[in-house]
């Protein structure tokens, strides 16, 4: 049993189709995966049909952009096998995939103001499949360089961090709402690698509320975050999960697999 359980596809903010990430899934011999684009759950289903082609079980999966507003930081939160409709989960999520798509047309005008070279025309297409627009699709019809180079690097802290003509966030839903509406969908609620974004304080107020598990293999982690998430873990009777994070040419030079989920999870809900 090989699980990569946190992997994104264009139905979001990752640049390759299903039918590409069970290709690359399939020659990795991973054996469960999980599809947790942001927000949403649209691509489950063709996950779902990719995944039965090349013998791969899918996890169906989201990965919620949430706020510790008490802390005043992100916190994503992600849900695992739910129910199918996903009524909660969806009617929480849109009005957050619909601020994002606005914020991301204003954004466009910004760039089309101070004269950049960039077509909304362009930017749609980019991002047909998931019906949002994201910074990934902007930076693309800007750049057509990978997430990592240096170039690109520099252009996107220079538009969307700091005092950059793009820099303005969009109001995320609550954490606890998050883990709320995925308990409330049967799902499994999972805090999203806590080390990235220091959620550590967060993690009794989202136990008290129904957390089942907490990332512990991801890119981000370093030695010192997976003993952390060993500890909460073994205090709070957590699950732990993991994943490479994967978004392909608008993410890290990671592959899927190389870092994947301890087997409890899947036991847990597999056996």
């Amino acid at each position: 049993m090989k699980a990569d359980l946190h992997v994104h596809s264009h139905y979001s903010d990752g640049s390759s189709s299903v039918e590409e990430l069970m290709e690359l899934a399939a020659k990795n011999s991973i054996t469960h995966l999980s599809l947790v684009d942001h927000d949403t759950t649209d691509g489950i289903q063709a996950a779902q049909i990719a995944g039965a082609k090349h013998g791969i079980t899918i996890v169906p999966g989201i990965e919620i952009s949430a706020y510790d507003f008490t802390r005043n930081r992100k916190v994503h939160i992600l849900g695992y096998q739910f129910d199918e409709q996903a009524t909660h989960i969806r009617e929480l999520c849109q009005p957050l995939l619909t601020r994002r798509h606005e914020n991301s047309l204003w954004q466009i005008e910004q760039l089309q103001k101070n004269d950049y070279d960039i077509r909304l025309e362009d930017v749609a297409q980019k991002a047909r499949m998931s019906g949002v627009i994201y910074k990934q699709h902007i930076m693309h019809s800007l750049l057509d360089h990978h997430f990592m180079s240096p170039l690109y690097q520099e252009l996107y802290r220079t538009l969307f961090k700091g005092n950059g003509i793009c820099s303005r966030d969009i109001e995320y839903v609550d954490a606890v709402a998050a883990v709320k509406a995925i308990k409330a969908d049967n799902g499994y609620a999972v805090l999203a690698h806590p080390g990235q974004l220091d959620s550590y304080d967060l993690i009794p107020e989202l136990v008290a509320n129904g957390l089942d598990g907490i990332e512990r293999n991801h890119f981000d982690h370093s030695q010192e975050d997976k003993q952390k998430v060993d500890r909460y873990a073994n205090e709070f009777g957590l699950f732990q999960t993991g994943g490479s994070d994967f978004h392909g040419e608008y993410g890290k030079p990671i592959m899927m697999g190389d870092l994947v989920s301890p087997t409890e999870f899947l036991e847990a809900v597999f056996t």
